[in-house]
């Protein structure tokens, strides 16, 4: 894993907003079917390189792997240029050599953070390494504000380009059933994904059209592509499951390993809270 997180890391994809945003989310969709750890690894390091675009950040080490570790903003503290806190859910707690930390609004520059053993003792995305990080006075260098930036939205979009990588790749399996229920299962998820795809394909060329998100709208597109997806990936486990029963999820490993890995990533997808947040932005011009 850590290898081909090194191999994939040196690629530099087009930057969210600057005309090529399908390229870059074709690349995401395309690394969570092949494996959703190490996209969920990719996806963090790629999009630590956006925002160190975005806010005028140092330019990474060649070699350096990044992640963005925004979990929980107030659990980390910074005094006097240095961290101190314990931050959960630090996907690549360990490869990872230089992180963005959130403390408060803001973010920082952030290494020497130590992993706190025996805090990710999960079953899907167990290779992603997401235990919880203790800083003890590491330094941090302030780079901007997190949440109150156009990228923050692109970002959030972003990750539902893998959610549907995963989805897709989970769906697959039931290509080529003979059974009519089977090949019903396979034309529902059929739809939801293609729906799923298009509302990813749309939002990237409205953030193309709108990069610094003058319209406002960034907040309301990412909330509601992250659902559709979300949605699109959660029939498509039910679905496939459905299709095919219990049999590729106990004797197809990798199968079996991706849909364990999608049921925990899309919960970063938060249910009816994301759906009520959206519904505070809808209003009746929408539609």
């Amino acid at each position: 894993m850590e290898a081909r997180f090194r191999e994939v890391a040196g690629r530099r994809p087009p930057l969210p907003g600057g005309g090529r945003t399908r390229e870059r989310w074709a690349l995401l969709a395309d690394l969570g079917g092949e494996d959703l750890a190490l996209a969920r690894l990719c996806e963090g390091h790629f999009d630590a390189l956006a925002i160190l675009a975005e806010l005028g950040g140092p330019e990474p080490p060649p070699g350096s792997l990044w992640a963005v570790w925004a979990a929980a903003p107030g659990a980390t503290r910074v005094e006097g240029g240095r961290m101190h806190g314990v931050k959960p859910y630090c996907s690549g707690a360990a490869v990872c050599t230089h992180a963005l930390v959130t403390a408060g609004p803001d973010l920082y520059v952030v290494r020497g953070g130590k992993p706190v053993p025996g805090t990710w003792p999960a079953t899907g995305m167990a290779a992603s390494d997401s235990r919880d990080v203790r800083f003890d006075g590491a330094p941090a260098e302030r780079l901007g504000p997190y949440v109150d930036r156009p990228g923050f939205h692109h970002g959030g979009v972003g990750v539902a380009a893998v959610w549907y990588g995963g989805a897709r790749a989970v769906a697959r399996r039931m290509i080529g059933v003979t059974d009519p229920h089977a090949r019903a299962h396979l034309g529902a998820a059929d739809v939801a994904l293609r729906a799923a795809r298009a509302a990813l394909d749309g939002a990237a060329d409205e953030i193309d059209a709108d990069p610094l998100d003058h319209g406002k709208g960034g907040a309301l597109r990412a909330l509601r592509v992250r659902a559709q997806v979300a949605d699109a990936a959660s029939l498509a486990l039910d679905r496939t499951g459905r299709a095919l029963g219990a049999g590729p999820l106990s004797h197809d490993a990798e199968h079996g390993r991706r849909a364990a890995d999608l049921a925990v990533y899309i919960r970063q997808h938060h249910a009816e809270r994301d759906l009520a947040a959206l519904g505070e932005r809808v209003t009746g011009e929408d539609w």
